[in-house]
């Protein structure tokens, strides 16, 4: 039996997409399907402990505090960059981005219930959790490079686990990492000249 033998339920779209967007929506919602259809056991309890850790950036919070109590003055630093830049981030991703989006989740009845977790009320489009991710391992980055190395490898894991748990689909986590990191350099690059 096939992995996408199960419809995937799209997006609502409406208008009329230009063909690339139909494409892309396409693949969307095939690596989606292959990723949630996919038998994954030993990951799935793991992958909704991370994604509810990262709920209201708890994990960032935490890493924070471990980098300026640790790392002196630079690891201070770096925690303010990496905490302004989730800041920033959420407040364009929730108050601007979000509100204007119209995609709707998917259909966590999908997905095997071993992985749910709570599915959030907003638009599915960007993920915030991805940006925020993102944004705080961008803005560490900015002030520790190497500290960073480890940051990112979990922001990636945060990113995904919001695909594995049903929440977002791979274009969601994919422009939320893109905005958190974009967002992030500017911010680091704004608190660089104060």
């Amino acid at each position: 039996m096939s992995i996408f033998a199960r419809p995937i339920s799209p997006p609502v779209r409406s208008g009329r997409a230009p063909a690339w967007l139909l494409d892309a929506e396409r693949v969307d919602l095939a690596v989606y399907a292959a990723i949630t259809q996919t038998p994954t056991p030993s990951l799935d309890r793991l992958m909704g402990r991370l994604t509810q850790a990262a709920n209201y950036s708890r994990l960032w919070l935490a890493i924070a505090a471990i980098l300026a109590t640790t790392r002196g003055a630079r690891g201070r630093r770096a925690a303010v960059t990496g905490l302004a830049s989730v800041a920033v981030t959420s407040a364009v991703a929730n108050l601007l981005i979000k509100p204007l989006s119209h995609r709707r989740r998917p259909d966590q009845s999908e997905v095997k219930a071993a992985r749910q977790v709570p599915m959030p009320a907003s638009t599915s489009f960007p993920s915030g959790h991805s940006a925020s991710a993102f944004a705080f391992a961008t803005g560490v980055g900015s002030v520790l490079p190497r500290d960073a190395v480890p940051i990112r490898v979990l922001a990636a894991l945060v990113a995904y686990s919001r695909v594995h748990t049903g929440v977002h689909y791979p274009g969601d986590v994919i422009a939320g990492a893109l905005l958190g990191t974009t967002l992030a350099q500017a911010t680091a690059r704004t608190l660089d000249r104060d």
